[in-house]
């Protein structure tokens, strides 16, 4: 299997912040973090900051996985995050020091594939990460399955549509307006939905 391309996002910690408690501990988690990958083998492509401009960076680079690494409450973290996985979806795992329900609810419903709380140690990465990955291949299948389901329904309602107006207009039978979609399906070489669109645009348009 391909290394996964990993971005981590975590906060920048500026020169002069190192005597800052809190900072000194987000410092070492984000050690631990980038130790835990490396030991199991994942490529840590970029390192970015939760600002404004994640969603481009996220778009440039086209990481395999996200990995969200808060100290507490990553609200602002999880609006860029929605930005950045809205028109292609990525596994998204978030290590955090908040056991707020709240949070949790709020991160699992923008995308979250596991929640991790003060679980940062290096040995757990990978396999909260294999988790994560499968987690995120399963419910994309789902998706992807209810998508095409409402792909295929909607083209039934358009054929279903378009044979009542064959009917209603040419006097067909249900068969003779069906066998008629088929026969101007084939002779161009489109699917039945593309010809009772097309039907039904030019129903339209002459009203």
């Amino acid at each position: 299997m391909k290394h996964l391309r990993i971005v981590v996002v975590n906060p920048v910690i500026l020169a002069g912040d190192e005597d800052d408690p809190a900072l000194q501990a987000q410092s070492e988690r984000a050690r631990a973090l980038r130790i835990g990958l490396l030991e199991a083998g994942y490529d840590i492509i970029a390192s970015l900051p939760p600002d404004m401009y994640l969603p481009e960076r996220i778009a440039q680079l086209q990481p395999d996985m996200i990995i969200v690494d808060a100290e507490s409450d990553a609200r602002d973290v999880l609006e860029h995050i929605v930005i950045a996985t809205r028109d292609e979806r990525r596994p998204i795992v978030m290590f955090t020091e908040s056991e707020d329900t709240a949070s949790m609810e709020a991160a699992v419903a923008a995308g979250v594939s596991a929640y991790i709380v003060a679980g940062l140690h290096s040995e757990r990465i990978k396999p909260v990460l294999q988790v994560a990955l499968a987690r995120f291949k399963r419910e994309q299948k789902l998706l992807d399955e209810l998508s095409d389901t409402k792909s295929k329904l909607a083209e039934r309602k358009l054929i279903e549509r378009a044979k009542g107006l064959l009917m209603s207009r040419q006097n067909f039978s249900e068969e003779q307006a069906y066998q008629r979609l088929r026969s101007m399906a084939m002779s161009k070489n489109l699917k039945l939905s593309e010809v009772a669109q097309r039907i039904l645009d030019v129903e339209d348009l002459l009203g």
